[in-house]
């Protein structure tokens, strides 16, 4: 259980991007808000009644703009337990650059569970042509290349609202954050539903009272992340994690679920602020 978890916590900083992300190449929908929301995550259920109980939070931040780039900075702490007195203590944080263009990438990403040492990459990766270079410093030093048509995660979720406003319902995506030991691509699979009107809201939280929101178009999305290498070397269908949320068009995300195969988290928004930004000149 506590390697599935690690897994899954290397997919959550792609996953940062779905929590307010825009930009990228085709950036052509308008501003993304700039805010911070703070999500708090409870178990919703556990398939193989390997967890009794689950709780807590995600904090991210989004800054920047078109001109600048965006920066997110997102912190996810989690307590599991899985009975008998075995705690599972997480604690994720993430920060990264990407500029509007989606061609250049910069990110720090560390994971430490329960007392052990953090587990650490640093890196970055620049788009050149057809190919991407990425250039590792931690966990080691490394270079190689990856496919040009792999996006980086603000691009992921730009591309995400472009096709929800075209009518598209699917979205075939590879995308690379850096996540894991820095080397691992996804294959995505978004679903995209009908479009939710403003006015409507079932469940009203900290973003649908919000003056910046309560214009504004949503989507129900359900994105699934399969292991890239697994897929072309045994043709595995099954992804390794899916996370469930409603999507404005301004980029921020509500109504988190977090499906970890084995047991599925909620992250209902406790909080949320907007913040202004910087306007290109």
């Amino acid at each position: 259980m506590v390697h599935l978890f690690r897994t899954s916590l290397g997919v959550m900083a792609l996953a940062a991007a779905a929590f307010g992300a825009g930009g990228g190449a085709q950036a052509a929908s308008g501003p993304f808000l700039a805010h911070q929301a703070l999500y708090d995550l409870s178990l919703v259920k556990s398939r193989s009644n390997s967890i009794n109980s689950a709780r807590g939070r995600i904090l991210y931040n989004f800054t920047g703009s078109s001109c600048e780039g965006y920066t997110s900075e997102f912190r996810q702490v989690s307590e599991l337990d899985s009975g008998e007195g075995k705690i599972t203590l997480s604690d994720l944080r993430s920060n990264s650059w990407e500029d509007a263009a989606g061609k250049s990438y910069r990110f720090k990403i560390e994971t430490r569970m329960n007392e052990a040492d953090a587990g650490r990459v640093d890196g970055s990766a620049e788009r050149d042509g057809d190919h991407i270079n990425v250039k590792l410093k931690l966990p080691a030093p490394k270079n190689f290349t990856l496919d040009g048509k792999i996006v980086f995660p603000t691009e992921q979720i730009q591309r995400i609202i472009a096709a929800a406003k075209d009518g598209k319902s699917l979205l075939e995506l590879s995308v690379y954050d850096g996540s894991d030991d820095g080397q691992k691509v996804y294959n995505t699979l978004t679903v995209i539903g009908q479009p939710i009107p403003a006015d409507r809201t079932a469940s009203p939280d900290a973003s649908t009272t919000d003056e910046h929101m309560k214009s504004l178009k949503r989507w129900p999305v359900t994105v699934s992340y399969f292991d890239r290498e697994s897929q072309q070397k045994e043709g595995e269908q099954t992804p390794v994690y899916a996370m469930a949320f409603e999507l404005y068009e301004n980029g921020v995300s509500r109504q988190l679920v977090l499906d970890y195969n084995d047991f599925v988290i909620s992250g209902a928004m406790g909080k949320f602020d907007a913040r202004d930004s910087k306007p290109c000149n």
